[in-house]
C-alpha cells in the first residue's frame, strides 16, 4: 500500500482512522478495521490513530452505543489519539460545505417528495432499471428553487454529478480501479433536517482531520467514486483507500450477528483474553509469509503489511480462535487466570462459593488452567469439584472389558489404601498408588479409570490424583464410596 503523506497540513504524518456508527454493539469485523488502521499508523514515524464517531443516522442511533464501542476499544488496547470526533456535534460545518457546493454548482436543492421518490423508483424497478434519482430538481432554474423554498417545501441538497466522467483511483488491495460518472448517482448531501449522509460527512472530515490513508470494509468501495468526486469538487487531496475483504461465516457470507456471536461484547464475555481475539483477527485476511502464529501487539505493528492482504474474504474460525485463545491463558501467571475466572464461578455458584476457601478456589482454577479454550469453560469443567452429590451412570465406572464386581473391588482396596495414607499431595498420592497398583497385579486402566470417574463423575477430567489432591482426604474416600454403593 502507498504511504503517501498527501493530507492538508500533514504532509510529514500518517494519519489513519476509525469511523464507527453507533447504531449497536461493536462487531468483531469493526473491531479488525480499526486494529489494521491503528497497525499501519504506529508502523511509520509519528503516524497518529483517531476515533470518529459517525452518529449522524438518527433513526438507527442506539443509546450507549459510544460508550460500548470506546470501552471495547480500550479493553482491545487500541488506544486511540487525541479526542474522538463527533459528527453530530459538527452540523454547522457539514451544512457551511453543502452550501459551498450549492453556490459553486456542483450541488443543487431538491425538492421531491419520499412519495414521489418511491413511485418513481417502482417504476424504474418495473423497467428493470437500476433504480436512482431522475434528476427532476437538477436543472431547476434560480425563481423556482426561491418560490419553492419560500413555500417552506422539504428540501435536501444533491450532489450534481458530472456527466461521462472517468473515477479512478489505486486501491491498497484491489489496485487500480476505474468508475464512470454515469454510473454514480446524485445523492443526496444534506437532508432535510439539516444533518448530512455519509458521503457528505466522511470527506468533510476526513480532509478537516488531515486523514492520510482510509482503511475500509469493501462494502465501501462502491462509495468510493461518490467521495472522489465530492473531493475533486472541494478542490481537495482525497487520501489513499484501501478497502478490507469482509470476514465471512461458515456459510461463506459476512459475518453476521444473526448468525451466532460476532460482537467484541460477546467474544469478551464469553472470556476470550484481548490479546488473543487481536491476535486472531489480524490473520483474518493478512498473512505474515512465516509459520509464526502468535503475534503480540508490538510484534504485529512491526510485522504486519498490508501489501500481504487477501482480495478474498477470510472465514471466522472458532476452533483456530479456541486455540490461539487457550495458548495465551496458559501463559498467564497463576494469580491473574484465578483473578479472572472466579467471577464465572460467581455467576454459577453465587455466594455458596463462599463455603471454599480461596486456597481451594485457586487450586481448582490452576489445575484447568492448562485445559481451558476460554475463561467461561471453568464453570463446565470444574463442576464436580463445587457439589456434595456427583450425578453419572454406574456403568461409566467400568473399565472397556470389565464389570462391576471387578471394579468394586479395585475401588475398594484402593480405598483402604488411600484411608491408611499420611501426606495426602499430588507427588505422594502417584507414588504410592501407582506402586499399589503394580504390587496387586492391577492394570493402570483397570485401576485408574474408576478411580478418576468416582471422583469426578466425568468422562474426560483431569487425572485422579490431581484431582484428590484438591478434594482432600474426607471428601475423596467419600467420593469413592459412593462410586462402590452404585456399583
Amino acid at each position: 500500500m502507498k504511504t503517501d503523506k498527501r493530507a492538508s497540513g500533514q504532509k510529514d504524518r500518517i494519519k489513519t482512522r476509525m469511523a464507527p456508527s453507533p447504531t449497536g454493539k461493536l462487531h468483531v469485523g469493526g473491531l479488525r478495521t480499526a486494529l489494521y488502521n491503528y497497525l499501519f499508523a504506529k508502523q511509520n514515524k509519528g503516524g497518529e490513530f483517531w476515533l470518529r464517531i459517525e452518529d449522524t443516522d438518527r433513526a438507527r442511533f442506539a443509546p450507549g452505543a459510544t460508550e460500548e464501542i470506546f470501552a471495547m476499544l480500550k479493553w482491545a488496547g487500541l488506544n486511540w489519539d487525541g479526542e474522538p470526533v463527533v459528527q453530530s456535534k459538527r452540523l454547522e460545518i457539514y451544512q457551511k460545505y453543502a452550501q459551498q457546493l450549492v453556490d459553486s454548482d456542483h450541488a443543487y436543492y431538491c425538492f421531491c417528495t419520499p412519495e414521489e421518490l418511491e413511485k418513481r423508483r417502482a417504476e424504474q424497478q418495473a423497467k428493470k432499471q437500476p433504480p436512482r434519482y431522475d434528476g427532476k430538481c437538477r436543472n431547476l432554474s434560480a425563481l423556482e428553487v426561491k418560490e419553492k423554498s419560500a413555500s417552506n417545501l422539504p428540501r435536501v441538497i444533491r450532489y450534481k454529478v458530472p456527466a461521462s466522467k472517468t473515477v479512478e483511483f489505486d486501491d491498497g488491495v484491489y489496485g487500480k480501479i476505474k468508475y464512470n460518472s454515469n454510473d454514480v448517482d446524485d445523492q443526496i448531501l444534506l437532508k432535510s433536517d439539516g444533518y448530512p449522509t455519509y458521503h457528505l460527512a466522511v470527506v468533510v472530515d476526513d480532509h478537516e482531520m488531515g486523514i492520510t490513508h482510509v482503511l475500509r470494509g469493501e462494502e465501501w468501495l462502491p462509495s468510493t467514486p461518490k467521495h472522489i468526486l465530492l473531493y475533486q469538487a472541494f478542490g481537495w487531496q482525497p487520501p489513499v483507500y484501501c478497502h478490507l475483504p469482509n470476514i465471512l461465516g461458515q456459510n461463506k457470507k459476512k459475518l453476521s450477528k444473526r448468525e451466532g456471536d460476532a460482537s467484541v461484547e460477546d467474544f469478551k464475555n464469553k472470556g476470550y483474553l484481548p490479546e488473543a481475539l487481536i491476535n486472531y483477527i489480524a490473520l483474518l485476511g493478512w498473512n505474515p509469509g512465516t509459520e509464526q502464529e502468535i503475534f503480540s501487539l508490538s510484534e504485529l505493528v512491526k510485522q504486519f503489511d498490508i501489501n500481504k492482504l487477501h482480495k478474498a474474504g477470510a472465514i471466522f474460525d472458532g476452533k483456530k480462535l479456541d486455540n490461539i485463545n487457550g495458548q495465551y491463558i496458559r501463559k498467564l501467571k497463576s494469580k491473574e487466570v484465578i483473578n479472572f475466572c472466579r467471577p464465572y464461578l460467581t455467576e454459577i455458584y453465587g455466594d455458596a462459593l463462599q463455603n471454599y476457601s480461596d486456597e481451594y478456589v485457586a487450586s481448582v482454577v490452576t489445575l484447568e488452567q492448562e485445559r481451558l479454550k476460554k475463561l467461561s469453560d471453568i464453570t463446565a469443567s470444574t463442576q464436580f469439584f463445587f457439589t456434595d452429590n456427583l450425578e453419572y451412570d454406574a456403568k461409566l465406572l467400568i473399565w472397556k472389558k470389565s464389570d462391576k464386581t471387578a471394579m468394586s473391588d479395585n475401588l475398594t482396596i484402593i480405598k483402604q489404601k488411600l484411608a491408611d495414607m499420611g501426606e495426602w499431595d499430588k507427588p505422594n498420592l502417584e507414588k504410592e498408588i501407582l506402586q499399589f497398583i503394580k504390587d496387586k497385579k492391577l492394570t493402570n486402566g483397570e485401576a485408574l479409570w474408576p478411580l478418576r470417574v468416582a471422583l469426578s463423575g466425568q468422562e474426560n477430567s483431569p487425572g485422579p490424583f490431581e484431582i484428590a489432591a484438591i478434594l482432600g482426604k474426607q471428601e475423596s474416600l467419600r467420593r469413592i464410596k459412593a462410586a462402590v454403593d452404585k456399583l
